[in-house]
């Protein structure tokens, strides 16, 4: 007796051997054919029961959602829906699953709409579409490590709870163990944070960059992956509360290699996922297809999934200075005929999600490195060019996403990052530490930052970046 997952089963030519395999119900015809899944493969696997052979309560316990363990023999199916089947010798229910509550949720076997899957997060990943979004999910984060082990960089758990905000935004969580109701306060009536746990005011990250960089000054290459914050009240398909980040930072880097690296990180994780996610992703496709079919001609992607996936890793990426984007955008028909929502009048404009696919989509046809942005619209620790105006900036433009990664030369020099940070009123006490890098063999070195989940949206075609973390955390939804 051999214990297998299906997705094993079904690449088995092992005839005639048994096999044990538990799963969930995902239906019961003709009180003959279970349709059963474990979760290891979108693919059922058909378990052929002869319900004269066994008792008649029992089989009706296996209903939709019920969990149960079949013990059978694999054959050759007589159907022409699957390659292979098990005749079914033995069966336990593990778990029941009553049919009348089975039909007040999502896993009644119809069509649910995204909201309704959305308010029962714990259950969605029961679904075919949830299914497919998580495994696919696994994979691009197994193959992001594997990218970064195999070209010798460290792995580097930056901190969760931090003293500093690396962007400057200012909208971080507050971590605090003082007493609400009465916490300490100082003389001037403001609250005594050196009475809380930390000694100070502490928050949660929205960045692993800035101790990135330290570590990047010891080790020559690091990344980190983790969990990251922002305290934004935007309750949109394209942000999240609570999200993670892989960030990369090299030593002896300079804006030029950072580019290289970024394209070819990109372009190895999207191959291991075609190459390692071929049933998820044909499922995906097909979805997406449908899901495109349904919007207005004039909001549909010209591409396919697979399509995306394919113009992504078989371009190389066109590389453009923000002042060429602008002169592009400027003479462009819809900025012309005023139909982009913001007008590009001038330089120093910050770009929006549809100019970015303006000039992947429709101008260059292939990926976009955009690079040298205004200094005023970057963020302080960014190296400064020498026309004073600019900086070592870069973002990665895909189709029907926009901007996927931002990244930059960082600000190697002491005395420019000094005034940078005293422009934009940034204390200088609260990162010392991060001064003292460029004090003791400063070097120019360079990072870059990919959300994740915009990653796992752009390869599944999934509209809403909520539908591709477990359990979402955005404003007033903090649920499971």
């Amino acid at each position: 007796m051999i214990q297998a997952k299906i997705a094993e089963i079904l690449d088995s030519n092992q005839f005639l051997q048994e096999f044990e395999v538990n799963g969930w119900v995902r239906s019961f015809r003709s009180n003959r054919f279970i349709a059963l899944n474990d979760g290891s493969t979108i693919n059922n696997l058909q378990c052929v029961i002869d319900f004269e052979n066994f008792d008649q309560d029992e089989l009706k316990r296996i209903t939709v959602g019920s969990a149960i363990s079949v013990k059978g023999t694999l054959v050759e199916s007589q159907g022409n829906q699957q390659r292979v089947e098990i005749e079914v010798k033995e069966f336990k229910i593990l778990g029941d699953a009553n049919p009348e509550e089975v039909k007040l949720t999502i896993l009644s076997p119809k069509r649910h709409s995204l909201e309704k899957l959305r308010k029962q997060a714990h259950l969605r990943v029961r679904t075919n579409t949830f299914g497919a979004i998580m495994r696919v999910r696994s994979k691009l984060s197994f193959a992001v490590h594997s990218y970064f082990q195999q070209n010798n960089f460290h792995y580097v758990n930056t901190p969760i709870i931090t003293g500093s905000d690396a962007e400057g935004a200012g909208e971080m969580f507050r971590v605090s163990a003082l007493d609400m109701k009465n916490p300490p306060k100082k003389e001037d009536g403001s609250i005594d944070f050196s009475k809380d746990f930390f000694g100070k005011e502490t928050n949660l990250t929205v960045s692993g960059q800035l101790e990135g960089e330290a570590y990047a000054m010891g080790l020559g290459q690091i990344y980190t992956f983790g969990p990251t914050f922002r305290a934004e009240n935007s309750n949109t398909s394209r942000h999240l509360a609570e999200f993670w980040m892989i960030e990369p930072e090299v030593a002896f880097c300079d804006l030029d290699g950072n580019m290289d690296l970024a394209e070819d990180f990109i372009k190895y994780v999207l191959k291991y996922i075609l190459e390692n996610c071929k049933d998820d992703l044909e499922f995906l496709d097909k979805r997406f297809k449908t899901e495109e079919e349904a919007k207005p001609k004039a909001d549909r992607s010209g591409m396919g999934l697979m399509e995306k996936l394919h113009f992504v890793i078989d371009n190389n990426f066109k590389r453009v200075s923000y002042t060429e984007a602008i002169e592009i955008l400027k003479n462009c028909k819809p900025n012309k005929k005023k139909k982009f929502n913001y007008i590009i009048e001038e330089w120093g404009a910050d770009l929006q999600s549809e100019h970015e696919r303006f000039l992947v989509e429709k101008h260059f046809k292939c990926p976009v490195i955009l690079f040298d942005y205004p200094a005023n619209i970057k963020a302080f620790y960014m190296r400064l060019n020498e026309d004073g105006n600019t900086v070592r900036a870069m973002d990665i433009l895909f189709p029907g996403i926009g901007e996927i990664v931002g990244g930059s030369q960082r600000e190697e020099r002491l005395d420019v990052l000094k005034s940078k940070m005293k422009e934009l009123d940034i204390d200088e006490k609260e990162l010392w530490w991060y001064l003292d890098t460029r004090k003791f063999g400063t070097c120019v070195h360079s990072g870059f930052g990919l959300g994740f989940e915009r990653l796992v949206q752009f390869v599944t075609g999934m509209g809403n970046i909520r539908d591709v973390i477990p359990f979402p955390r955005t404003p007033q939804n903090a649920e499971f």
